[in-house]
């Protein structure tokens, strides 16, 4: 496995390759390897009858062979595995659409932590779910489970059983075979025993701790130091039980930066970012910013202009001839912003009052620089 090549970060933005190197291809080429009908294989995955992947929340390329000694495991298998970008916005809803569908992120519609709903104009926050809106509506498109069932290859997805009927989990997840598990040694029990039990299976297993320490502590903080072996464990436990022959891939949705206090801005304390402004969305280091009605041009200057080089600033159309997003189709378009901000170094847009939480995280992630963007594909056969 090779990643494909992308250009020298302070050149600017590392901009996913979509078809190439992404998540989505991640999945896609899963497919594939499983052999189930109309997947093509963009990473060259070799031929399984049973595949685990492990996605581990928040773990980042960077991150990880930076904290090597604190890894051996996942370390020994970084001499033979790449990195993978993971789309954009690189965030968990973003990222688990993009695995779960095996589609980019301008086509399967889920484009960040909180977007517009075009028909209502309210926010939707992905992880929390508003219930107003139908899941199934919002991401219509089949999931690589569903096409899975239909190959004959059992779907399997083990996870907090609070995952199990969650918005995103439908919209994105939807069509596996649920196995609730709420510590680290039953996502390796519940993940041996569904692999047990049929000759051909896709598992995906999620842990989320690492993540949450991240954000809660910091990225570069002695709690993530000290989070991180229990990921190594979990991994090589995983591999050693999982029955013979079964291909693991450990993976991630994203990396993270810790945003230091000097390098917050706040767009509830900037008048400049809330001029014309009728829905700030996204997250401190990945926004949409949605106009009022004839202002789109104005609001995109305004935020050029205040956040200067702290920022990549373009506006809705820039973005998708960039290809932040991949191909854009239907619904999802008008979710996007009509002004996209990725931030840049260790800068973010917070809005302490309208997301207090939010805003007092340490660790962030979402934007387009190498930190965030490059995520590990890490190969073993059991």
């Amino acid at each position: 496995m090779t990643a494909a090549g992308i250009a020298d970060p302070d050149s600017g933005p590392v901009v996913p390759r979509y078809g190439e190197n992404t998540l989505a291809d991640l999945s896609d080429s899963l497919l594939a390897s499983l052999g189930v009908p109309g997947a093509s294989n963009p990473l060259g995955l070799a031929p399984a009858d049973r595949v685990c992947v492990l996605l581990v929340d928040g773990l980042g390329w960077e991150l990880l062979r930076s904290h090597r000694s604190a890894a051996p495991f996942l370390a020994g298998l970084v001499e033979t595995g790449c990195w993978l970008t993971a789309g954009f916005p690189s965030t968990t809803a973003t990222s688990l659409g993009s695995l779960g569908t095996a589609r980019p992120p301008g086509q399967h519609g889920l484009l960040g932590y909180q977007v517009r709903v075009p028909e209502t104009g309210r926010l939707l926050n992905a992880l929390r779910w508003d219930k107003a809106v139908d899941p199934i509506a919002w991401q219509p498109g089949s999931t690589i489970f569903d096409r899975c069932a239909a190959a004959g290859v059992s779907p399997i997805r083990v996870a907090a059983g609070a995952f199990r009927n969650s918005g995103l989990s439908v919209a994105a997840m939807r069509g596996a075979d649920y196995r609730a598990a709420d510590s680290l040694g039953a996502l390796v029990a519940c993940t041996v025993s569904a692999l047990a039990e049929g000759r051909r299976a896709l598992a995906v297993v999620y842990t989320g701790d690492l993540d949450a320490t991240g954000h809660a502590w910091g990225c570069t903080s002695p709690a993530w130091r000290f989070q991180l072996p229990f990921v190594d464990r979990l991994a090589e436990q995983l591999a050693a039980a999982l029955p013979a022959r079964t291909a693991l891939y450990v993976t991630a949705d994203h990396g993270m930066v810790d945003v230091p206090a000097s390098e917050r801005i706040d767009a509830d304390a900037v008048p400049e970012l809330r001029e014309a402004v009728a829905l700030l969305a996204g997250e401190g280091r990945a926004r949409h910013v949605y106009a009022v009605p004839g202002a789109a041009a104005d609001v995109l200057a305004h935020w050029q202009a205040t956040l200067g080089d702290s920022a990549w600033v373009v506006s809705r159309d820039e973005a998708i001839e960039k290809g932040w997003f991949g191909p854009v189709a239907g619904a999802p378009l008008g979710r996007i912003g009509d002004v996209i901000a990725a931030m840049r170094g260790r800068s973010a847009v917070v809005a302490t009052r309208a997301e207090p939480r939010e805003s007092a995280l340490v660790g962030m992630h979402g934007s387009l620089t190498p930190a965030e963007q490059r995520v590990p594909l890490l190969g073993y056969v059991a």
